[in-house]
Formats: structure tokens, sequence, C-alpha cells
């Protein structure tokens, strides 16, 4: 759809971190020299009133990449140039910077590249109740500079983000999701889990808020912040009204502004053409969300982390593969390694189907054009127990009850055991071993429960070890006795 106008404005914004809404400050900002133009620090909350300051030029880096920048866990090993300190608006307060390192630092609290995937299949999850239907994981194609590589696709049709929310949704630490039902909680997933899955991230969505139909794009580019030199998070974004016949630019401040801005994500992104860009709404329909992460990162020995040629219809997880490959030579149990407790690590159809507790009634998980069959594994324990347990939980807090179900795995070598616990119907902690190892007391036992009394840490791969923690995992040992 072609905008009405031709010249442009794009929303530029500096990360922020906050957790309240409407607390970034409007303050100016600079462009890198090779861009030759002007870049705004916006409020993420109200875009309304930019301002603008002259160009600060930071220093040339080398453009050129090494495995250790495509590798993500040494992706934050490079030199930071001199850094300019940007005048001070008139009024404006002294505030803390956010360096372009601190989002691979971030994105290190995902140990496990599976982890952030769920955090981006949590954000779907969450649109249920604003009518998300489905959530599609796939590999796609992309073409950055002349080079073919794999790019992950994440699509939903939930409610999509307006300008403002999407504006939210690039900052940090700041998070919407007040429920008791949502998953998502802290603001920071979905930077942790696209910067950990690769270095660059395109955002497209659509929504209608108040009568007002949009669309907007935001690019999170760390090979741009980087290869450019600067020493701030900048966020490119762009809007569109499309209530009318027409995708209308949104202009917040001048047309030269917008044009800039779009000019960066077109130079940054795997869309070097605006038809194109545009062309990316085409299969979100009138409401959604569509995240294209790309420059996926590689492993150690320079082989991509994700690996989507061993089955057409999955995702896995290439380290942990062969070192389960090797496994089965070395234990000689092919029945063991094939069951779901040993392909979760390595295989994200088997992990996806376990991830959540409850199964959907009118929402799906389409991972690589194929259905993901949710599986409870409570349904599959031979001589099934409920436990309640009532966790004494703080003064004043409203008393709760748990039930654990517990029984033996069906044909199956008794080493496999353990809990599979669960928060807001998350998967958190997959077959927990709470006896110590080499105890053969529950040796075959499995136990499902939804623990929501506790709190998971940042990565939703475990809890925080609190007092209340510490308490349920001593009566799940006891569990295990007296079962």
């Amino acid at each position: 759809m072609p905008p009405k106008v031709e010249k442009e404005h794009l929303n530029v914004v500096d990360i922020a971190s906050s957790d309240d809404d409407g607390d970034a400050q409007t303050v100016a900002r600079k462009k890198a020299s090779s861009l030759g133009e002007r870049q705004l620090r916006r409020n993420i909350s109200s875009p309304e009133i930019p301002q603008s300051s002259g160009p600060i030029t930071p220093p040339a880096l080398p453009s050129d990449e090494t495995l250790d920048s495509r590798s993500f866990w040494k992706a934050g090993n490079y030199v930071i140039g001199p850094t300019s300190k940007p005048a001070l608006l008139e009024g404006a307060l002294e505030h803390a910077r956010v360096h372009p390192k601190f989002l691979h630092s971030n994105a290190t609290s995902h140990k496990w590249a599976f982890g952030a995937i769920a955090e981006l299949m949590d954000n779907a999850v969450d649109e249920i109740q604003h009518g998300a239907t489905f959530i599609k994981v796939d590999k796609i194609d992309i073409k950055m500079d002349n080079s073919p590589g794999p790019a992950l696709l994440f699509l939903d049709d939930g409610g999509g983000m307006d300008p403002v929310l999407l504006r939210k949704c690039m900052s940090l630490g700041y998070s919407s999701k007040k429920s008791n039902t949502t998953i998502g909680q802290y603001g920071n997933g979905f930077k942790t889990s696209t910067m950990r899955l690769g270095a660059d991230v395109i955002v497209f969505s659509r929504s209608t808020r108040a009568g007002k139909a949009t669309q907007s794009v935001g690019l999170l580019s760390y090979t741009f912040l980087r290869r450019t030199g600067q020493d701030d998070v900048i966020v490119p974004m762009i809007d569109f009204d499309i209530s009318g016949h027409w995708a209308e630019p949104i202009i917040y401040s001048t047309h030269d502004d917008w044009s800039s801005n779009l000019k960066t994500i077109l130079e940054w992104s795997p869309f070097s053409l605006k038809e194109d860009l545009l062309l990316q709404f085409d299969d979100i329909g009138p409401h959604g969300t569509k995240i294209i992460i790309y420059n996926l990162w590689l492993n150690d020995e320079g082989i991509y982390e994700l690996a989507f040629d061993d089955d057409d219809e999955d995702i896995r997880l290439r380290d942990e593969a062969l070192r389960e490959a090797t496994t089965k030579v070395l234990k000689k149990t092919v029945e063991l390694q094939s069951h779901i407790s040993y392909r979760l690590r390595y295989s994200l159809r088997a992990y996806a189907s376990m991830l959540y507790l409850r199964k959907f009634n009118n929402f799906q998980i389409i991972l690589r054009g194929k259905p993901v069959q949710q599986f409870n594994i409570a349904d599959e324990l031979q001589y099934p127990k409920v436990v309640t347990y009532k966790p004494q939980v703080a003064a004043g807090s409203k008393e709760c009850s748990v039930e654990t179900t517990i029984g033996f795995i069906k044909e199956t070598p008794t080493n496999v055991s353990g809990f599979n616990v669960y928060h807001k119907n998350r998967l958190i902690r997959p077959f927990w071993k709470v006896k110590s190892d080499g105890s053969v007391i529950g040796n075959g036992v499995v136990g499902v429960l939804e623990a929501d009394f506790i709190e998971p840490a940042h990565d939703k791969q475990d809890f925080e070890r609190s007092s209340l923690f510490v308490r349920l995992e001593n009566r799940l040992k006891q569990m295990v006795h007296e079962y």
C-alpha cells in the first residue's frame, strides 16, 4: 500500500530504562556520520513533541565481521571508542544512558536458546485475551550484504501494538502486563530473547486502538549500533495510519526526520526498498505482530547455533543434538534417549509440546508449518496420585493450595524421573530431580504441578531461591518418599 505522503518521519527512540508509564524524558540524540542525518531521542510513552539538536559524530568503526563477532558469547568483545556526551536541552535532567553493549550483556541471562524462543511464544500466548489464535514459528531465508542466510520468523494474530505500545516494547524494564494470568511481567523478555537469538530484529505490528488503525515498524539492530560506533541504544521506528484506504505516514516532527529514519531501517534491515518493507504487512492481517530475527548467532565452530536441516518440521539446538548423538553411542540406550525428557533439550517441537500445562481451546503453536501437539505427561502416568500442598505464604496473603499429580512413567527406563513445575501455565523446570544424584529413591517417579506462589527467574528457566522455594523442594522430596 503506497503512502499518501512521500517525505515522511521515522521515529527514532533511545531505549530508556523504565518500569512506569510515561517517565522517559524527551532529549536530543545523535546520528552516525555514515548516515549523515539527524536522529532523535524520543519520549517513548507520548511520542508527540520531538526535539532535536545538532549531530554528534561517533568514531568510525571497521565494518568487517569476524567469527568472534558472529558468536553470541563473544559478540560483546568489541572496542568501545571515545564517547561524546550530548548537550542537555534547557531544563532537562541528567539521566543514565544505555550503551549498546548492554543489549548483549542483558541477553546473556538466556543460557539456553530455546528459553529465548519460549519468551517470544509467551508474548503470543498472552495475546489470547486479545483474540490471538496462533503463533507461527518458522525459518525463512533472507539476503543481507548480498549473502543469503536463515532468519527466525514469529507471527501471531493478536491485538498487535500501536505506536505507543511498540515503543514500550522496545524500552528496557517496561511492562504493561499487570494481570495475574499473563506470563510476561518484567518488561525485558523481548530484548533479551531477540538479542540472544540473533544480532538484529525487525518488528512489524498492526493494531486498532480507539477506532484508529495503525501499522508500525521498529528496528533493534546490534549490528547497526556496533558498526556505526553508537554509544547509546537507538531504535528507528516508523508509523502509519491505515484507517483509510492508504497507509498515511504519522508525522511527529518533520518530513526530513521521517525520511532520515526510514533510510536507517532500509540500510540495516533485509528490506532495502520501502515497497518491500510495506509488503511485510500483507500476511499479518488486520491485527497482529511479525518478528524477524536475522544475523543469527553462530557457535564456536562457526556454524549456526540453531539447526534447520535435520528435520523439516522442527528446529534443533545443534550443540545439544550433537552431544545427544554421542551420548547414545556411549550409553547404548536408544529408548531412554528418545524419551521427551531428553528430546526437549534439543528439539523445539518436543519442548513446545510441554511448554504450557493446560491445552488451548482456540490457539495453536505452528512450528515450521505443522501444529504442535500439546503433551501433558500427567496423562501418561501409571498409578497416579494427587497430593495437595498448602504452602505457608506471607502473612496477609491469600491462602493457596497446590495439587501435584505424581506417578510412575510408563514403559520407560527408571532413569527418567523428576517434577515438571509450571508457573502461570508455563513450564519453568522440566523433570526437576529433587533427590540427590546417585539416590535410587524416586527412580521412575514423575510429578506435575503449577506453583504460582513462587517467582520464576528472569529467564523463566528456574525459580528464585526463596524460602518458599526451599520449602517446596523439601515437600516434593517428602512426596517422593511417601509415594
